[in-house]
């Protein structure tokens, strides 16, 4: 290997938003994730919505009103 090219290489402490914490090596000293293999759905067998970002409760508001055209039926616009 060339000297000075590669990236520093650290023990890393990964953190995850429900708790868990293990060590392994990257070129981070710290990282932190939003889930793991201890609250992943797929891993735990439980039915566990992942949502980061409010999407599922923005995507129930936005069609809890039902104005959208795709919804309506029966109901097509005439031409003027």
């Amino acid at each position: 290997m060339k000297d000075g090219i590669h990236p520093e290489y650290f023990d890393t402490t990964v953190t995850c938003g429900c708790g868990n914490s293990f060590q392994t090596r990257s070129t981070r000293k710290e990282l932190k994730v939003d889930i793991c293999n201890a609250c992943h759905p797929f891993y735990t067998g439980k039915l566990k919505y992942v949502d980061t970002a409010g999407r599922i409760e923005k995507f129930q508001n936005k069609f809890a009103g039902g104005s959208y055209a795709s919804l309506q039926k029966g109901k097509k616009k005439s031409k003027s």
